[in-house]
């Protein structure tokens, strides 16, 4: 049996109708850029998280960028954020002109390690990226609390946790602002590349709003210089079919991660725990293995996919060498030498699910 780790055809097939008349739609209206669509599509996330405003952006890589932008991040200034990410976290630091900052990671959340955060705060902090990595939540409160004492703004990249709950609040709307991709293997995923920005400032998402269209504030009146940044109408379509289906995509995903954690306890495999203070949305299921080599060839042998998430943090990454501050970080380098993801989409069948526990359960 083929297992792959994700099947976005297999969701495509569910929602076909709808999707081709939302696409065909947009085209009669011809709202390629911005637009009606991406305009709803703007109103019903703020509304699902909870938040006053969404700037719905080109990726989540601009809303990180235009994010930190807006609230105040310059040339020099630094951010302390994550080595286990993406390094789109990091990019958007550095197209600030600014430095990322890594701390080391709580092992419990995969998250900042607060500890840590406290450490690193020096008189040229401007702001916390916190991450909430694979759909778990970063432990929110503690880092909020070292803001409040240093005066730093918090953005958080909830790029891979659409829908998880801290203490009961969506991710995202906790701090001054929160960044989602819609990248199309995300739990919410656009048929492209998308983002968003939301939060609660008035003057946070006008500025975010402005530099996301070349900082036009005005028929043909640019007042900063902008970006191109724009959601197409294409992406806000696609998003408008799929938000309705997020909750129960969660929940599914939820029973899924339930249903592993159940079956391979008794495994010597580190499976993910879920803090008591959070409700993750398990964009991946990241599991922790010594012998991880040889545990992902038994899965392949057996036709199921992996992926590793991420075997090398930030960094040790070449591309940012020398632009990046960092102390000791045992905590992510173990993470990047253990951790495999395994299958984790809402269409994954019971057939599908019962064959990869069965085939861990052989490999122990």
């Amino acid at each position: 049996m083929r297992v792959p780790v994700l099947d976005l055809p297999a969701q495509y097939a569910a929602l076909r109708e709808e999707i081709d008349a939302a696409l065909q739609q947009t085209c009669r209206n011809a709202a390629f850029a911005l637009g009606y669509q991406v305009e709803k599509f703007e109103e019903d996330w703020a509304a699902y998280c909870n938040a006053e405003h969404c700037i719905a952006v080109n990726s989540g890589t601009d809303a990180l960028h235009l994010s930190l932008l807006a609230v105040g991040l310059e040339p020099g200034q630094e951010v302390i954020t994550s080595p286990m990410t993406f390094i789109a976290t990091c990019e958007a630091i550095l197209y600030a002109g600014a430095t990322p900052v890594l701390v080391d990671i709580d092992p419990a959340t995969n998250g900042l390690d607060p500890a840590a955060v406290e450490e690193a705060v020096t008189d040229r902090t401007r702001a916390i990226l916190p991450v909430h990595i694979f759909g778990h939540p970063a432990d929110m409160d503690p880092v909020l609390d070292i803001a409040a004492r240093h005066d730093l703004a918090v953005v958080e990249d909830a790029c891979q946790a659409h829908g998880a709950l801290y203490k009961g609040r969506r991710v995202g709307a906790i701090g001054d602002a929160g960044c989602f991709s819609f990248y199309p293997t995300k739990n919410l995923g656009a048929y492209g590349e998308g983002g968003a920005v939301v939060t609660d400032d008035p003057d946070i998402a006008g500025r975010v709003r402005d530099l996301r269209a070349h900082g036009q504030t005005g028929p043909y009146l640019h007042t900063m210089i902008g970006y191109n940044a724009r959601m197409h109408g294409f992406q806000g379509a696609v998003l408008n079919v799929k938000l309705p289906y997020l909750d129960e995509w969660n929940a599914r995903r939820r029973a899924i991660a339930e249903r592993y954690g159940t079956a391979l306890a008794g495994t010597p495999l580190s499976l993910p725990a879920e803090a008591p203070w959070a409700q993750s949305v398990y964009h991946v299921y990241p599991t922790r293995c010594e012998a991880r080599d040889e545990f992902r060839a038994h899965l392949e042998d057996a036709d199921i996919a992996t992926v590793i998430h991420y075997p090398i943090p930030m960094h040790r990454q070449p591309a940012l060498g020398g632009l990046v501050r960092h102390g000791d970080l045992p905590e992510a380098e173990a993470l990047a030498e253990e951790e495999l993801s395994l299958p984790m989409f809402p269409e994954l069948s019971d057939e599908q699910l019962d064959y990869v526990i069965e085939t861990v359960q052989d490999f122990f």
